[in-house]
């Protein structure tokens, strides 16, 4: 029978852990000194993991700003009921500057066009538009170069429609904080924002600090630090692991929706990559698939947790299904199962568990995009 919380349209849903996400935003907040801030990173709907509903459990627990890569994400947090400060993570359109004064959005600014359309259009309706500068000092992404940061300044801040709240880096090789790159960037942005206070540029909150620096490098917490992956209770690099301990907040869960005992040989899935080996092979179905966020690149590779124990995920993986067999060859048989049991595609069942690191690792990626992959159409269910 399935529990109340789970979704009565599917057997297939995203579990989010909200004791997990608060105790994970409780020791990024820990790590700051009296006065520095903690932006929040919820881009990509918190990272799969729902940003209306894991913002207001940050903002509880203690953030201070919340960070999105887009507008829309941005106002989706303003209709949720957010009212502390959002920064978006880049520069928009032209186009977009009366959303983002209606909503009270800050953009990442670093065009002296966008400035100055920014700020013409809060002039005539009253308002000043609050920015943060992106300063680029390595990564070659966006921002303005940290050479030129003085020359940039003084062709928008003449301008009384636009004030800057905040000046900004993001470190290409902050998991490697002994590298040479990694001093690199944080010298130039030291000198960039100096340069600014020297030339009397007000640079509001400092901040370059992304999840491994803000473990790994106090020294460059300034004012706030912009915690995105670790909040989720994932690690962004080996290095973090072992000194900074975090618990997972994401759980992948289905039920079974057929079981059948095909005959010996009989092929499974589309393309038939794999066949029944021998008698007694049981083949369950479960209602998960590539369109949500199980990589069909896993095929044959991957295993689930059925009562405790590993079963191997067998044939292709379908849009919307995949397929799992019970194979009796172990020293510890598995007990056939029934429709409607659970299995776990990525989390804890009894003592064995499965990791968004481990599937990363099959698929030849980052836990990042794992996450952000189950959470695009699979329901939500908060515990």
């Amino acid at each position: 029978m399935a529990l109340s919380k789970e979704p009565a349209t599917r057997w297939a849903w995203v579990e989010i852990d909200q004791g997990a996400l608060r105790r994970n935003v409780r020791a990024f907040k820990n790590l700051l000194a009296p006065g520095q801030r903690l932006c929040c990173v919820v881009k990509a709907d918190a990272y799969g993991h729902g940003a209306p509903q894991c913002a207001k459990i940050m903002q509880a627990a203690g953030a201070d700003m919340f960070a999105v890569a887009t507008l829309d994400e941005g106002i989706q947090l303003r209709q949720s009921g957010v009212k502390i400060p959002i920064l978006m993570l880049s520069e928009p359109p032209a186009s977009s500057v009366d959303l983002l004064l209606q909503y009270d959005i800050m953009p990442s600014l670093y065009t002296a066009e966008f400035a100055l359309a920014y700020g013409e259009r809060a002039v005539e309706l009253g308002v000043v538009g609050r920015y943060h500068m992106a300063i680029e000092t390595g990564m070659n992404r966006i921002g303005v170069h940290y050479a030129d940061v003085l020359e940039f300044r003084r062709s928008i801040d003449f301008h009384r429609g636009i004030e800057c709240d905040g000046v900004f880096t993001h470190f290409a090789t902050a998991d490697d904080p002994d590298s040479w790159e990694y001093s690199l960037q944080r010298r130039r942005f030291r000198e960039a924002v100096q340069a600014m206070k020297d030339a009397d540029c007000e640079c509001g909150i400092v901040h370059c600090d992304n999840t491994p620096a803000s473990i790994l490098d106090p020294a460059t917490h300034f004012d706030m630090i912009r915690a995105g992956i670790g909040l989720y209770g994932l690690q962004p690099c080996e290095r973090t692991a072992p000194i900074f301990p975090l618990d997972p907040v994401m759980s992948v869960r289905a039920r079974i929706t057929r079981v059948t005992h095909p005959a010996m040989g009989e092929g499974v899935g589309y393309g038939f990559t794999f066949r029944v080996p021998r008698a007694n092979v049981q083949i369950c179905t479960l209602p998960i698939g590539y369109a949500d966020g199980l990589a069909r690149v896993l095929s044959n590779r991957m295993e689930v947790l059925y009562k405790g124990r590993r079963l191997r995920q067998v044939g292709n993986i379908c849009m919307d299904q995949c397929m799992v067999a019970i194979q009796q060859m172990t020293a510890q048989p598995v007990e056939d199962a029934e429709i409607g049991e659970l299995v776990t595609i990525v989390g804890r069942d009894g003592d064995a568990v499965i990791t968004m690191d481990e599937m990363a690792a099959l698929r030849g990626t980052i836990n990042y995009e794992v996450a952000c992959g189950f959470g695009m159409r699979l329901k939500k269910v908060y515990l």
